[in-house]
């Protein structure tokens, strides 16, 4: 979305500028290197925007390395898992446009009980069952135009040579013993249950079905031990967890005192063995933790645990759903004590996503499928509206016709509008040329001012994991765009002709991207206007009562030829 208000902002100053010279309008015969251009990720097929007019060379060239969970694969992607993920890519990006190097993680984790279980449902071998699902994870991915940079499966071979090298570590610390552990187990979520955390009925609170309960001869994490380091970590790095209130949560699970847990099961067959003892396979979460290290690996013959550190590790940013804040808060950090290794950086907990206030669930028939959205609205629509209608950090809900009114109003009204409108001045006045650079038609104005402010605003509102609040900056500079149009209305100066043409064929953004000569891509609507229902049966075209939108809008494939 960025990149289009970008590309908007630097036509429409393109057209409206005053001439500081004379000049007469004639298509530029000089052989210009575009300014403004994409660069290709490598891995992916995300564009993302730089500029070649400024040095955006990071003086550290420490990598920004962000992770979202590696998502369990006992069923299909759902909208929270899409929601983690759109957001980690819009921060990624964000990253990258500062001209930092990214390591944008993500991955499934596929091992356990719950696994093998799903598998069996399926009438499938756990093998089978992970690769159907890791894979539908890859396909949304790409139809959300997820940019991830490396996309670690746990059951690879070199993530399991590095979770055995860290196990060795920890159990040479002296931090892994053996004893017996008698509790009460939920299985959704693969942990051990205190009592005193449970519902009615020994029901988990996060998945409301009864624990069973289980005894059995496991190998312990003594996580007690790092009870004070924790604490010292809280109390000198407040940021280590984010939101705030997430950090309170935190501190209250370590001040009621930490218990060793149980790292291995002597149940599950569908695991990674434990070094020495194939009785026992490695507890899923101190399995998948490891993921956000074997991703910066490269195809190794041998992996090894301080080489892949090396290249990445510490993590700059853990995002996660607050459901698993005390395993990447609490455990992690304690685990990577234990190995002698760097905490990440931020872990950063978001809230749940509701459906028209209620909370999703296959049982209630109101669950929120990505692809369905995707399909329905494109991905553009999809991933803005998340980013932007759901305060990061905060739970957030999804309605459809909140949906609609925030496509069509920020997208197709304000950007969309923008766009299409200078590109269509350029196009009908100046044969989609630009006349002039834009560093020439920039100066001295006061809408580039403007902009230059609000683009510094939304620099700060990402660097805060703002990301709502970026949003409502980056819309306010489409808003500044359609108000300097019609202030200035160019379409009025062409029909003057003259000096008066002469000034509204100058104009531009990321000041001095755009050169002289230029020629510009033909306009078309950037985002489509989604009709709902009631707009269809006011033009008489109804379709049927059941048909609540039209087909999803065209993804085009340019905003500008630059």
């Amino acid at each position: 979305m960025a990149v289009r208000i970008n590309c908007s902002i630097q036509n429409t100053l393109c057209l409206l500028n005053p001439p500081l010279f004379s000049l007469r309008y004639r298509a530029s015969p000089l052989k210009l290197k575009p300014q403004l251009h994409f660069r290709q990720n490598p891995s992916r097929g995300a564009l993302f925007c730089t500029c070649a007019t400024t040095d955006i060379t990071p003086h550290n060239t420490e990598p920004f390395v962000l992770t979202t969970p590696l998502y369990y694969v006992n069923a299909p992607p759902h909208m929270g898992s899409a929601y983690t993920t759109i957001a980690a890519d819009a921060i990624a990006r964000f990253q990258r446009l500062l001209g930092k190097k990214v390591i944008f993680i993500t991955g499934t984790d596929e091992h356990g009980e719950k696994i093998a279980t799903a598998a069996m449902a399926q009438g499938s071998t756990p093998p089978d069952h992970c690769n159907l699902i890791s894979q539908s994870y890859m396909t949304l991915w790409k139809d959300l135009d997820i940019s991830y940079d490396k996309f670690i499966r746990t059951t690879d071979s070199k993530h399991e040579a590095i979770v055995k090298e860290f196990y060795s570590r920890v159990l040479a610390n002296g931090d892994i013993y053996r004893a017996d552990y008698d509790g009460l187990y939920c299985v959704n979520c693969e942990e051990y249950k205190d009592e005193k955390e449970l519902l009615d009925n020994n029901c988990c609170p996060v998945h409301l079905k009864p624990c069973v309960s289980r005894k059995e001869d496991n190998y312990f994490f003594a996580l007690s031990k790092y009870q004070k380091a924790l604490e010292d970590t809280l109390n000198k790095n407040p940021n280590f967890v984010q939101p705030s209130f997430r950090l309170n949560e935190v501190q209250s699970w370590i001040n009621s005192g930490l218990r060793d847990f149980s790292i291995s099961r002597a149940s599950v067959d569908w695991g990674i063995p434990v070094p020495d003892d194939k009785t026992q396979t490695i507890y899923v979460w101190f399995d998948a933790l490891l993921g956000y290290i074997s991703a910066l690996s490269d195809d190794q013959e041998q992996p090894d645990l301080l080489k892949t550190v090396s290249s990445g590790w510490p993590a700059s940013l853990h995002l996660i759903g607050k459901d698993i804040l005390r395993f990447h808060a609490v455990y992690w950090p304690a685990m990577l004590m234990s190995a002698g290794l760097s905490l990440p950086k931020m872990v950063f907990g978001h809230g749940f996503l509701t459906k028209d206030g209620m909370k999703m669930g296959k049982s209630l028939g109101n669950t929120l499928e990505p692809n369905d959205l995707v399909n329905k609205f494109g991905t553009d629509a999809v991933r803005y509206f998340f980013v932007r209608e759901v305060e990061f950090g905060n739970d957030g809900d999804y309605s459809e016709e909140r949906f609609i009114n925030i496509v069509n109003a920020h997208l197709a009204n304000t950007i969309g509008n923008l766009l299409n409108r200078t590109l269509g001045l350029l196009k009908k006045n100046c044969q989609s040329i630009l006349v002039v650079d834009s560093t020439t038609a920039a100066e001295g104005n006061e809408f580039k001012d403007n902009v230059e402010k609000l683009v510094d605003k939304v620099r700060i509102h990402y660097e805060n994991l703002s990301l709502s609040s970026a949003c409502e900056a980056a819309l306010e500079i489409g808003n500044v765009g359609n108000l300097y149009m019609d202030q200035r209305a160019p379409w009025s100066l062409f029909k003057q002709g003259g000096t008066a043409a002469e000034a509204a064929a100058k104009r531009d953004t990321e000041w001095g991207g755009l050169k002289g000569g230029q020629v510009m891509a033909q306009p078309k609507p950037v985002f489509a206007r989604i009709e709902n229902q009631t707009e269809v049966e006011d033009k008489g075209v109804a379709v049927g009562k059941t048909k609540k939108s039209k087909a999803k809008p065209k993804q085009p494939q340019e905003v500008v030829g630059a």
